[in-house]
């Protein structure tokens, strides 16, 4: 495996780009996927006291991108560098189309890695950084820079061929990072917070980018993020992590609608914790009304609990003597946010269009009810 790495580089953020690169002789006729599937199975590892991973398990479809998500020291990072081959797991194995890679070493695993910090050699041109893997693999001189200069155009960065990493901005070292990756043409693809140190918009324009170039390659590809928004804009599945294991993978719209745990629901998109109370094994009392328990989620609660409900999932409505007041309002285009502070001094965020939200001006007594829906249960904070 040739690693985009200069050397005494790490894993880092970063990817980037300021405008879409115009289509190119590369981009014109989609590839058959060429990817492979992977499978981690029961991976295990340990930095002294430290559980980094706890029998993580995660299969990768061939030419599927997956990201793993999560807050720091959840275990992605560490998951990501024992497929890469950096960390060997203290159990567990790794295989890539069938065959256990698990003890084959980095450079050999025929995978491309793209790093947050660029990982650009300093005193190479972007035509020589992208053709690094190809010379580490004996291939010609000739041959090198056709393929390099195919890869600069098919990132847009024709035009930058001969400058080096100080003459680029952020986002255009990142598309030469990512241009290098794919260059020796892997089967697998890694990608290690490759956009958390660009600029917002930069960004967002990158990982547009990085989904096209994902899709029309068909590159087996492993994003790690802890971005919410990145992993469920990007991938076609995100795997949620926490303390070493995969609390839920599943595709992004079924993960923000169907949160497994109370720790998906509440680490992917906004959530409202609401005091409620358990009626039986299926029903919870909540805001005047009972409604369904969603699936098992109530397991082993009992009493007093909180529900969990998105803002977009609450009801709302001006009434006087109503059971919340509201206190400030948040313009989000056709949407505005409705911040209301209920009895018992818990604040809950309402969404609603911008129109009905206009006659809720801060102060304004409305009524907050469920809508009737299955709701997630979670112990009382």
């Amino acid at each position: 495996m040739t690693m985009n790495t200069a050397p005494g580089t790490e894993a880092g953020d970063g990817v980037a780009r300021a405008t879409p690169p115009p289509t190119s002789p590369a981009l014109s006729t989609p590839r058959s996927p060429g990817g492979a599937p992977v499978a981690l199975t029961d991976l295990s590892r340990s930095f002294g006291a430290v559980r980094a991973l706890a029998g993580l398990s995660l299969e990768i479809a061939p030419g599927e991108l997956v990201a793993l998500l999560g807050p720091s020291g959840c275990g992605k990072t560490t998951a990501l560098r024992i497929l890469a081959g950096f960390e060997a797991a203290d159990s567990g194995s790794v295989s890539v189309d069938g065959k256990d890679i698990s003890r084959i070493p980095a450079a050999k695993r025929d995978m491309g890695m793209v790093f947050q910090s660029y990982s650009l050699f300093p005193n190479m041109s972007a035509l020589d950084n992208v053709g690094f893997g190809l010379r580490m693999r004996k291939q010609r001189g000739s041959q090198r820079s056709q393929r390099a200069a195919e890869l600069l155009d098919l990132v847009g960065l024709t035009d930058q061929a001969k400058k080096y990493p100080h003459q680029m901005s952020g986002g255009q070292q990142q598309r030469i990072a990512l241009a290098r990756a794919l260059a020796i043409e892997p089967r697998v693809l890694l990608l290690d917070e490759p956009l958390s140190a660009l600029d917002a918009k930069v960004r967002l324009q990158l990982r547009e980018q990085i989904r096209a170039l994902q899709q029309r390659l068909g590159t087996t590809t492993l994003f790690v993020t802890h971005d919410q928004e990145e992993a469920l804009s990007i991938a076609d599945r995100v795997g949620v992590m926490k303390d070493g294991r995969l609390e839920q993978v599943a595709e992004p719209s079924l993960l923000y609608d169907q949160p497994a745990t109370a720790f998906v629901a509440e680490f992917v998109g906004t959530m409202n914790r609401i005091p409620a109370e358990l009626q039986g094994d299926h029903d919870v009392s909540a805001l005047g009304r009972v409604v369904p328990v969603h699936g098992d989620t109530a397991s082993g609660l009992s009493g007093d609990v909180d529900v969990l409900v998105r803002p977009e999932g609450l009801e709302i409505a001006v009434q006087t003597g109503g059971n919340g007041i509201v206190t400030h309002k948040t313009f989000l285009g056709s949407v505005t946010r409705v911040s209301v502070l209920l009895s018992g001094d818990v604040t809950v965020k309402v969404d609603q269009p911008s129109t009905v939200a206009a006659a809720m001006s801060p102060g304004t007594s409305v009524q907050v009810s469920l809508p009737g829906m299955p709701v997630l249960v979670a112990e009382r904070r």
